[in-house]
């Protein structure tokens, strides 16, 4: 796969960059707007265009924080796209009205979002806005009306969702069409490999995000049997490749056919710049198969 600068999600008008940036640890950085400016700007540079944001991130605050920076330099946005989430509730001194942790795909609790989201963001319009988690008590008719309804007044261009299981995807996609899901996915996650999302993902022709790709660290800090053993067979393919560990965790997820767009969560250049060298490196089915063994602990049947 070699790289490129935005990759169309679906037979529509959204592309994203085959490597998205993930903010939601942003309220950790300890950066204040200049220093968060110059990753945005870093970002971009290398050919990161997308970046992935939800309402709850840093106790809603990461929204803000990104918006404060980028009004620093207002004409970066025409060189972004920028993904959000709602449908999560959590209880914070942000939202007062919360009174327990639930999900809420509502139309009050998502128009509201969206503009709490448009105001912390500092735009007119989010590109893609995602569905948080499933919401047992989501109505799909209803929220493919209020999704109507925001993409109609220009402030939401785009819509998916994330977490979700085929049959979740299906309610919502078959009365207002999704572009993604956005999903879990690391040589330590296997789940959508086996639970049908993937498969669904090729079968519609959309491409997942997929977050956590290196495991949330604990493809290099894992002390457990799996993470050993993946983290030998990571670590002779990437001397064998002459990259690092992580770029080959990335490339080992690119090279599924869905072909996956994964969110990196680290505001290091390195870091950006070892998720887009695995843009270059394509691992050979016996490759991609070792990393898959070594994290079920056995052979294909």
């Amino acid at each position: 796969m070699s790289p490129a600068s935005t990759l169309p999600l679906s037979p529509s008008d959204l592309s994203l960059s085959p490597i998205v940036a993930g903010a939601w640890r942003m309220a950790e950085w300890r950066m204040d707007a200049a220093q968060r400016l110059r990753w945005i700007a870093q970002c971009l540079d290398l050919g990161i265009t997308s970046f992935d944001h939800a309402d709850i991130y840093g106790g809603y605050t990461v929204e803000s924080l990104f918006g404060e920076a980028l009004a620093l330099q207002p004409a970066l946005r025409e060189r972004m796209q920028i993904v959000t989430k709602c449908g999560i509730k959590l209880v914070s001194p942000q939202r007062p009205g919360h009174a327990i942790k639930s999900y809420d795909t509502g139309l009050i609790h998502v128009r509201t979002s969206v503009e709490q989201s448009l105001r912390a963001l500092r735009t007119d319009h989010i590109d893609l806005l995602l569905i948080h988690r499933p919401d047992a008590l989501m109505d799909p008719l209803a929220l493919a009306e209020v999704f109507a309804q925001l993409r109609a007044q220009g402030k939401v261009l785009h819509f998916g969702v994330s977490n979700h299981l085929p049959s979740q995807f299906n309610l919502l996609h078959r009365r207002l069409p999704l572009v993604t899901n956005q999903i879990e996915l690391s040589p330590l996650h296997l789940a959508a490999l086996n639970d049908g999302t993937l498969d669904q993902c090729l079968d519609l022709g959309l491409q997942p995000m997929v977050w956590s790709p290196l495991g949330g660290g604990r493809l290099f800090t894992g002390t457990d049997a799996q993470a050993l053993r993946v983290r030998a067979v990571l670590q002779a393919l990437a001397d064998a490749h002459g990259v690092s560990v992580a770029t080959v965790a990335y490339a080992w997820i690119l090279r599924h056919p869905s072909r996956p767009i994964p969110i990196t969560g680290s505001h290091r250049l390195a870091a950006l710049q070892e998720a887009w060298a695995a843009l270059s490196l394509r691992l050979s089915a016996e490759d991609w198969y070792r990393v898959w063994q070594a994290s079920t602990g056995h052979e294909v049947a």
